[in-house]
Formats: C-alpha cells, sequence, structure tokens
C-alpha cells in the first residue's frame, strides 16, 4: 500500500445468499459511511452435484459484480477488500469465476477461511454495538455457512463455522418451498448435528450477551416484533410462536408473515431452523441483532493495514514463537532480502510493498517446520502455513507464502507455482530465488555482515557479484551457492557468482 491514505475505502463480501458492498469516506482518520449496496445473488443455489457454480448463477453473479464495479473500479490500489466465503470455499470451478469477477470489480477477490469470516464478522459486530458484556457470544447465519464467536471487546477469543447456511438447508430440506412438521424436524436435527461438537465450548454458561448477525437474523428479528410475538429481540418464546406457525403451512407462499421481504421468503426457512436449534443446543433465551457484519468487520481490518496495524504482522509473530523459530536468524535473512530487493526491479512499482511484506513473513516462517523434525523441514513449514488458521490471511495468501517457503531450498520444481493467482504465479519463483540465497548465505547461522553484494535477475540469469576475492576467503559458502546453482539449474536457471 502507497504511504499517501486514501480518501474512500470499501469492502465487497462475495456471500454465499447475497452479495453486500459499503464504501466509506476516510476524512480525518474519521470513517463515515456514505453508500451500501445489496443484491441477493444466492450463489449456493448455483452449485450442482459436483459443486461446480452453473452458468446462469455466474451470469448473475457477474452482472450484480459490473454493478459494484462501477462503484470502485477507480479507487487506489488497496483501498478495497474483496472477500469469498462458504461458496466461492466449495466451488471446484471457483478460480475460473474469480478471474472474471475480478475484471468486474477491478479489484483482487480473496477467499477466506469459516475462522477468518468468523473473526471479521465479530469485528464488524464489535464497532457497531455498545455494550458492558464481559463476554458478548456472537452468530452469523450466511448462506452457506454459519458462524459462532466468542469475544470480548474487539477481541475474538473462539470461534467456529460450521457448514450450514439459510441456502443450503432451504434447499436440502425446503424443496420447492414446501413445507411439513416431518421436514422442519429433520432441518432442525440436522443443525443439531452440526452444533453437537461445539454445544459445551459455545453453551450460554460461557458468555454474558447473544447477539446476532446477518439478513436472515434480522430477518426473524422484524418478523417477531412485527407479529407481536417478541418485544426484545429475538426470544425463545418468540421462535416457538413462530415455528408453530410455520408448520401449519404447506408452502412458504402461505406464511404471510409481516415484514417479511418476498426476496427472502425462499431461504427464510432455512435460517429460521439454524437459529431455532442454535438456541435449543445452546441454551439460549434471547439474542438482541446487530447492524455489523462481514462488510464492516472487513472495513476495520483494512484501517488496520492502512495505518500500519496489520493483524497479519501479529499473527506471523505468534506462529513464529508457538513454534520457536529462531528470530535472530530471521532477522539476518530479513537484512539480505530487502538489500537484494531494494537492486531488482522485476516487480511492479504498486506491488514492492506487498511483496517485501510476503517476504518478511517467509522469512520469519520458513524454519517453522524444524519444530516438527529437521528432515523436509521446509515441507513442514510450508504444509502449517498452507493449513493453519491465521488471523487477517486469505487462502491465496497463505498459498503464496507457504509455495515461497516449500521451494526455498533443494528441489526447485515450477509445478508448484502453476496454481497461484496472477501476479504471482510469475513473482513467486523470483521470491523463492531471493530467499534461496539469502537462506545460502547466512547457512553458517553467524552473526556478521555480508559484503556489499550485487544481485542482477535477467530472465532465467541470476547473476551475484561480490567484492573482490571475498568468495575465494569464503569457501564454504562458495561451495553452497555452486550447490545451488545446481539446484536452479534443475529449475531452467543459471546462477553465476562473480
Amino acid at each position: 500500500m502507497s504511504n499517501s491514505l486514501p480518501e474512500m475505502v470499501a469492502a465487497v463480501d462475495l456471500g454465499s445468499n447475497s452479495f453486500h458492498m459499503i464504501v466509506c469516506n476516510l476524512k480525518d482518520e474519521k470513517l463515515q459511511t456514505v453508500d451500501r449496496l445489496k443484491e441477493m445473488v444466492r450463489l449456493a443455489s448455483g452449485l450442482d452435484k459436483k459443486n461446480n457454480l452453473d452458468e446462469a448463477t455466474q451470469a448473475k453473479a457477474l452482472a450484480c459484480l459490473e454493478r459494484f464495479g462501477q462503484r470502485i473500479r477507480n479507487f487506489a490500489p488497496g483501498s478495497v477488500r474483496i472477500v469469498g466465503t462458504n461458496t466461492l470455499r466449495t466451488a471446484k470451478n471457483a478460480r475460473q469465476f474469480i478471474v472474471k469477477a475480478e475484471q468486474a470489480l477491478g479489484h483482487p477477490i480473496h477467499i477466506i477461511s469459516g475462522i477468518e469470516e468468523a473473526r471479521l464478522i465479530y469485528q464488524g459486530v464489535a464497532h457497531s454495538i455498545s455494550s458492558n458484556a464481559n463476554l458478548r457470544f456472537v452468530m452469523d447465519i450466511g448462506g452457506g455457512s454459519t458462524e459462532y464467536i466468542i469475544g470480548s471487546g474487539d477481541v475474538a477469543k473462539d470461534k467456529e463455522s460450521l457448514n450450514m447456511g439459510c441456502v443450503s438447508i432451504s434447499n436440502g430440506f425446503f424443496k420447492q418451498g414446501k413445507i411439513s412438521l416431518g421436514q422442519f424436524k429433520n432441518a432442525v436435527l440436522f443443525a443439531e448435528q452440526e452444533l453437537e461438537p461445539i454445544q459445551k465450548r459455545f453453551n450460554a454458561k460461557q458468555w454474558d450477551e447473544a447477539i446476532g448477525a446477518s439478513g436472515s437474523l434480522r430477518a426473524i428479528d422484524e418478523v417477531l416484533k412485527a407479529s407481536h410475538w417478541s418485544n426484545n429481540g429475538i426470544t425463545q418464546d418468540g421462535l416457538e410462536k413462530l415455528v408453530a406457525h410455520v408448520i401449519k403451512c404447506k408452502h412458504i407462499d402461505e406464511l404471510n408473515l409481516p415484514e417479511l421481504n418476498a426476496e427472502r421468503l425462499p431461504v427464510f426457512l432455512g435460517g429460521l431452523a439454524i437459529i431455532y436449534a442454535t438456541f435449543k443446543v445452546l441454551g439460549i433465551n434471547q439474542m438482541t441483532v446487530a447492524d455489523g457484519a462481514l462488510r464492516e468487520g472487513l472495513i476495520y481490518d483494512l484501517l488496520g493495514r492502512i495505518y500500519h496495524s496489520d493483524i497479519r504482522s501479529e499473527t506471523v509473530q505468534m506462529l513464529a514463537e508457538r513454534f520457536q523459530a529462531d528470530g535472530q536468524h530471521a532477522a539476518r535473512i530479513k537484512h539480505s532480502i530487502q538489500h537484494m530487493l531494494r537492486q531488482l526491479h522485476v516487480f511492479r512499482e504498486d506491488d514492492k510493498e506487498t511483496v517485501t511484506q510476503f517476504m518478511d513473513w517467509a522469512a520469519t516462517l520458513h524454519e517453522i517446520g524444524r519444530d516438527i523434525a529437521h528432515h523436509h523441514y521446509h515441507k513442514h513449514s510450508a504444509y502449517i502455513i498452507a493449513n493453519a488458521d491465521l488471523a487477517g490471511f486469505s487462502s491465496q495468501d497463505q498459498a503464496i507464502i507457504a509455495t515461497i517457503v516449500r521451494s526455498h531450498r533443494r528441489k526447485f520444481a515450477w509445478k508448484h507455482f502453476e496454481k497461484l493467482p496472477a501476479p504471482w504465479d510469475s513473482y513467486t519463483p523470483m521470491l523463492c530465488i531471493i530467499l534461496r540465497i539469502a537462506v545460502v548465505l547466512h547457512r553458517n547461522r553467524y552473526d556478521f555482515e555480508l559484503p556489499n553484494f550485487k544481485i542482477v535477475i535477467d530472465k532465467s540469469l541470476i547473476e551475484l557479484k561480490f567484492p573482490t576475492a571475498w568468495l575465494e576467503q569464503a569457501p564454504l559458502t562458495h561451495a553452497d551457492l555452486k550447490l545451488e546453482a545446481d539446484y536452479l539449474k534443475a529449475g531452467d536457471f543459471k546462477l553465476k557468482c562473480l
């Protein structure tokens, strides 16, 4: 991100039911919401039996994103955060869709894990309400997943994401909008089974106040109030009355509930089954519904990055400490990486800050796998980075860092870079080479100053130039560089040391 602060910031949530966008004015470090857009795309309904997004749903989604794109396409790089959630985590052809979606929006899209989604939802809720509760329980029913969080202040302490949502439950148990007592019981039982493993961690004894986020919970709250079944948010008694009304109907068209939007109707029963099961399993009596949700959480996370308080750096440091990485050694390697990056001109100007940041994280984490086993530690390191729940990181971010770390020693294989998004598919091989050279130059792990060496990368040629006679005076390093040249040769690179 550039040093100049953007005047406008935006966040887009590509949910499994709805797409949301929030646009904010950032003036004098104060945030003012200037625009909100929402369209019910029902992305989850477009998944076929093989988990591919069908063409009709993709076309509907892209038409929506073209409209969103008109609003944010000219925003500065780094001032927009766009995330995909459960359906884009699930869809086998998500990558092809994302390429077209990024063209429509003019900004990159990141897929986030359910746990990261939960963290961001909690951030959005925490910033949208004032509460004296010590511990808050927050839930958010999405189209394809439901998130549960317990937190204090603006910190999410325990997070869970369950693979059930208002679209998936509605499609699975209330086909063509048909309703019966048996269908509703089965839907609730399914949700209860999903909740069973987290019942002990999230039951009402573990927190002080329950808060709901998302359109499903807001719709239920509004229906309960309008029907005079509750005047205090969502209550157990109110839900019982709503369920009793629902199971008297044979089709969703007969529900005739006040304040229920026609667009919400096809997914209303799925959301109701989930909240009803949640109240029963976790022992909830009352829940307040908040305005904040994922997109607000994204905005506040983005502000952290803009004002150099990036949670990703905290996450990396915590992971390094957890796996007892050698911080002094990592610092030496970072110093040499920065020395090389300052000399190279193989990355776009707009990407240089991000490249430097990713290399810093890769250097910090490249040896964490040693805590598991010294043999093939780079593979263990990469596996941890790719698969851990890392706060602030998207799955693409983790894949990029894991690939850099996976390829920082031994065999150099091009296949590891093929699945990375552009421009990282072309950047990452270069970044691996830079990390490899830094690691080789510091292989003896001594704390001494390297000479002021030069580096040039011209396509497949890598040239290192050291002061006269330095390599002769460092025969072990020279031998290590020759071995590295052999590894890189297998990757069609030529390393010359002068």
